[in-house]
């Protein structure tokens, strides 16, 4: 028998009152102490970064040939922690799984937060920030043009888009849950900001009916961009010549592990909440038993391209491609790296086969954080390990990152974590219009789904 939406109180006023009532509460002392570890690791971020920005790149390890470093292993990382937002909001709207009205809210939060982490890094790896302006086409007093052979105006053109894409179908979203929160507010003061950001909502026939077309046109917006946007970031690799990144596997490698690590921070996002804020009985575990086996799937997907990116490099019968995937990436000075990024994304992740692990919210998330660590891990061997060791042995260098490049890494994620911090506190973090119809339409059925 299939396990209900709602295992206890079905009734949507109150439901409505457990959703939008703790955003008028006293923040509690754990949000608190969230809020100073988090913004104190912001505040490191903010002056690493100044200080990369005055004293140059040079603080950091990126040398000749691994001229990339830490920067594009983490704008990489962090893209794809954004994709599970996306997937979930808008491919599975529009093929009506209705296992992600309790969930989405979350996910279009995560994949916000995770584009500003990595909108970051190619801005600071240009060296001279300032002239950010570069990347994009505008009437340059000289008369040229930005240079659209390079990979950075992509990037710019790629996170530009997902991130107002996905911003207008979160906020759209929203709407509904903006105007119960001005509503139920207890104060004037608390009735005119969420009165401003809801957009004057009156919840009219007219107005559902508007909102019903935006929002699915939205999402069928959104959801091409799932595929496109890492294909273009694959494109940074898979348009050189470097031994390793020369593939046309490259597309559908990256969306692939970019939809695994994004499931994999969603895991780790939906299971404090719930538990902190009590939403047992809003998030089930079969919410959790079909994220994790979103997990199985992706990492299926992953672990076939590994072998057959190894494969396809042995294959080649060119000696720089043979020495790369056969010698360089498993047994080079970081080895470790390429066999743990194997067996994280590859192999932990068969332990959901098993139902029971599925629903344990301590496997889940013991899993889910060893996908992300192999993940950054097969960033750092796609990138650094594949420029440490070029076509010609005379470009052979060793890379490691600094203290700076670890506390830049470690800054991100305490902004990340702020980020969402303060969107829970202030925002709904569950779809309460979506959670409402979909009790009412259970109750029509006379059956739990």
């Amino acid at each position: 028998m299939s396990d209900p939406l709602v295992l206890g109180d079905r009734d949507p006023a109150r439901l409505t009152d457990r959703i939008i009532g703790p955003l008028f509460s006293a923040a509690s002392r754990l949000w608190w102490v969230c809020i100073g570890i988090t913004g104190l690791g912001t505040l490191a971020l903010l002056l690493l970064l100044a200080w990369s920005v005055v004293r140059g790149t040079g603080l950091w390890g990126n040398n000749i040939p691994a001229a990339w470093g830490f920067p594009i292993i983490n704008f990489v990382w962090w893209i794809g922690i954004g994709h599970a937002g996306t997937f979930i909001s808008g491919i599975l709207l529009l093929f009506e799984q209705r296992w992600r009205n309790s969930i989405n809210r979350i996910a279009e939060a995560m994949t916000l937060f995770a584009v500003v982490q990595a909108a970051i890094f190619p801005l600071l790896h240009m060296g001279r920030p300032w002239f950010f302006y570069w990347l994009v086409p505008y009437p340059a007093t000289m008369g040229t043009w930005p240079q659209f052979r390079s990979a950075l105006p992509w990037d710019a053109a790629a996170i530009a888009t997902y991130g107002t894409v996905s911003l207008l179908f979160w906020y759209l979203g929203l709407l509904p849950d903006l105007a119960v929160a001005r509503d139920r507010a207890p104060s004037r003061t608390l009735r005119i900001v969420y009165g401003f950001f809801s957009l004057g909502w009156n919840g009219s026939t007219s107005a559902w009916r508007r909102f019903r077309v935006a929002y699915g046109l939205l999402a069928g917006l959104a959801t091409p961009l799932v595929i496109s946007v890492h294909s273009i970031v694959s494109s940074d690799f898979a348009i050189t010549l470097a031994p390793g990144w020369h593939s046309t596997i490259f597309p559908p490698y990256f969306v692939a592990g970019a939809i695994l690590s994004g499931f994999a921070m969603v895991v780790l996002l939906v299971l404090p909440t719930r538990r902190v804020l009590g939403l047992h009985d809003v998030i089930t575990p079969r919410h959790l038993d079909n994220l994790c086996k979103m997990i199985l799937v992706t990492g299926w997907f992953v672990l076939y391209a590994y072998i057959v990116e190894t494969f396809i490099g042995w294959y080649s019968g060119e000696p720089s491609e043979q020495y790369q995937y056969l010698v360089a990436r498993p047994f080079g000075p970081y080895g470790l790296a390429t066999w743990g990024a194997l067996a994280l994304n590859g192999l932990t992740v068969q332990v959901f086969w098993c139902r029971g692990a599925r629903r344990s919210p301590v496997i889940a998330s013991l899993v889910s954080v060893g996908v992300l660590v192999g993940m950054w891990l097969e960033r750092f061997v796609l990138v650094d390990v594949s420029l440490m060791r070029g076509a010609t042995p005379s470009k052979w260098e060793h890379y490691a990152p600094t203290l700076v490049d670890w506390g830049i890494f470690a800054g991100t994620l305490a902004f990340f974590l702020m980020l969402y911090a303060l969107f829970v506190r202030f925002v709904p973090i569950v779809s309460v219009h979506e959670v409402r119809e979909l009790i009412h339409e259970q109750e029509e059925e006379g059956c739990d789904d």
